[in-house]
């Protein structure tokens, strides 16, 4: 399959956090992600399954590389462990240093207006898509 005809993976809004995702896989550093349910509830997506094949996409819209899913899981925010909280490469050192750094961004006025609500917050029992995935090209 061409690198034009996989799906996009965007991780972020574009700007220096993508910037950094994005060098985190293709360092290899960065081997899972985290997305909240209602995301793609509100935006009537599918869940990603394993073995699908995306495009990573970095700020400047460019497609840099393929990535795997190798697991997918929902689960709730209290649930995440550390070792999913570590592979997602960004340097937490524990699951409350993750959970602040990703409560941040759903709580950014950014993913707010994606999902069509203002005051939106998360909690123990928000439901988070768990994605593990590996490098498989890198452009």
């Amino acid at each position: 399959m061409e690198l034009d005809d996989l799906p996009p993976a965007e991780f972020a809004f574009p700007g220096p956090l993508r910037d950094r995702l994005v060098a985190a896989i293709l360092s290899g550093a960065k081997t899972s992600t985290s997305a909240l349910l209602v995301g793609y509830e509100r935006a009537n997506e599918p869940l990603p399954e394993v073995g699908q094949q995306s495009a990573v996409v970095n700020s400047a819209g460019q497609r840099v590389a393929v990535i795997e899913l190798t697991d997918v899981r929902v689960v709730r925010l209290g649930d995440v462990d550390l070792q999913h909280a570590l592979d997602e490469g960004e340097g937490d050192e524990s699951v409350a240093q993750w959970r602040a750094g990703h409560e941040a961004f759903w709580h950014s006025a950014e993913v707010r207006a994606e999902l069509g609500d203002p005051d939106f917050t998360v909690d123990d029992d928000t439901s988070v898509v768990a994605q593990r995935f590996r490098l498989v090209h890198a452009v």
